[in-house]
């Protein structure tokens, strides 16, 4: 159990706790603590993901040619620039992957952002959230490779002397493999030391402090959300380039 479970995982453990109970031992990995299955991050995660069907499913309803609103005006910027990114990281055939990148851009977004709100934790202070989401880039941008340059894809690995192969996939795959541990760390690094002095100073004072270290942290959560759309760009736009 965690020393100070929130009041929304207190709710899930004391009404959820069986389906997850159940869901944890058929997938063979059992709570370490049966009666407090939930964890903190766990539900906060599903927190976001709910607010982010609701807040686009509502936004879908109200798109609008003839009278856009403002909120409908942000979010087309948004577009515009994830759009022109896309285009100049990844290539011509960016736009085919906009899909994923808006996803991951406004899903980090949003789980370093509910850490603001009273009763609620930023689920990317959790080293296991950070990694989830590197791993599934890591997984999307080789099967994107794949898909362009089908075997060939899997060619590179070995370099072009064929003596050097063994050597070669040694690189590669390290290589890889420490795209994970930097998306992990980066994320995970900045929004744990963010949300620790933002609750520092809002123990220690009261008004004036508080407001510029929100400011700040929002700042800290619109530029790691950025970055790690943007190294995500970087790794499609590596695995997809012929040049590659």
């Amino acid at each position: 159990m965690e020393k100070h479970e929130l009041w929304i995982t207190l709710l899930f453990n004391r009404h959820l706790a069986g389906p997850a109970n159940t869901f944890l031992n058929a997938i063979h990995f059992p709570a370490l603590h049966p009666r407090h299955p939930w964890s903190d991050w766990m539900v906060c995660e599903i927190v976001v993901v709910l607010v982010m069907l609701v807040f686009f499913g509502w936004m879908r309803g109200r798109l609008s040619v003839d009278r856009p609103g403002r909120i409908q005006h942000t979010l087309e910027l948004a577009y515009e620039f994830f759009h022109a990114s896309a285009e100049e990281v990844v290539g011509h055939d960016g736009p085919k992957y906009l899909a994923f990148f808006g996803t991951i851009f406004w899903f980090v977004l949003f789980m370093n952002v509910i850490g603001l709100i009273p009763g609620f934790d930023s689920p990317t202070m959790y080293a296991m959230v950070p990694l989830g989401l590197a791993v599934s880039t890591f997984v999307f941008y080789h099967i994107a490779g794949l898909r362009v340059h089908n075997i060939g894809y899997v060619k590179q690995f070995f370099g072009p002397i064929w003596w050097l192969a063994p050597l070669m996939v040694l690189i590669e795959v390290i290589s890889h493999s420490a795209r994970i541990l930097s998306l992990t760390v980066r994320l995970f690094a900045n929004m744990f030391a963010g949300e620790q002095v933002y609750l520092t100073f809002i123990a220690l004072t009261k008004v004036i402090v508080p407001v510029i270290f929100i400011g700040l942290h929002l700042f800290v959560s619109f530029l790691q959300a950025y970055i790690f759309m943007m190294l995500a760009m970087v790794y499609v736009g590596g695995a997809v380039s012929h040049e590659h």
